[in-house]
């Protein structure tokens, strides 16, 4: 329990919840007398996941339509995702299985592994409440947020944002430098600044289009974005 605890980076004031969360059905229904498994934990994590995730997208990634955040949602969340973070803090080996799940791959299996993850979300935040839950998703789920970007959208204000962001001194925003064309073909140009220096300019046929081309561009000149010169 401790070592697991260590990987999770969390310890229980109430060690039954992580018992419960890490008892599979088949090792309940194999005793003789009742004992409580996690799916009442797991439908419960469920839940806590699927709020935290959308939670940090809607706030992270404020320029992704709706259904660009449901995929990134859907990627984070389904059962592959889960069962690699299992793997990642050991969690099969603490699981209690029947004889017979044991002896058929139970401890590395998918779906058992991502239930019992579930469950164990739905255990800290009964046990400490939904931030030390958030603490321990966010975690998981973070790094591998930007695998599940599209080539075609990337949020470079979000990533300048987390850049700029080591340095809680600085501070970044947006000016609006230019803007001329007709209604229907408005055309703007946007510098982005790090407290009163320019560090990059953009345009675009939206201010947020502007804004992302400008984020870019101060990114490719910080080195750690590829590709030609913003136009």
């Amino acid at each position: 329990m401790k070592r697991l605890e260590q990987a999770v980076g969390y310890t229980f004031h109430d060690p039954s919840l992580l018992q419960t969360a890490l008892t599979h059905s088949s090792f309940a229904h194999e005793k003789k007398t009742p004992q409580a498994c996690n799916e009442r934990l797991e439908f419960l994590g469920d839940a806590v996941l699927s709020v935290v995730v959308s939670d940090y997208l809607y706030r992270h990634f404020p320029d992704l339509p709706e259904g660009e955040l449901t995929r990134i949602r859907a990627a984070s969340v389904c059962e592959k995702a889960l069962h690699g973070f299992a793997l990642a803090i050991g969690l099969g080996e603490h699981l209690l299985l029947s004889r017979g799940e044991q002896n058929t791959g139970g401890r590395t299996r998918p779906s058992i592994l991502a239930d019992a993850f579930e469950a164990l979300i739905a255990a800290i935040y009964l046990d400490g409440g939904l931030e030390p839950a958030r603490a321990f998703i966010l975690r998981q789920v973070v790094p591998t947020l930007s695998g599940h970007r599209t080539t075609a959208f990337k949020d470079y204000k979000t990533m300048l944002q987390e850049v700029i962001q080591q340095n809680p001194e600085d501070r970044l925003t947006y000016l609006l430098v230019e803007e001329s064309g007709p209604d229907h073909d408005k055309q703007f140009v946007y510098e982005v600044r790090i407290n009163a220096n320019p560090v990059g300019v953009g345009s675009g046929r939206s201010k947020k289009e502007a804004e992302q081309a400008a984020a870019r561009e101060a990114l490719r000149l910080m080195g750690l974005v590829e590709g030609p010169p913003t136009p």
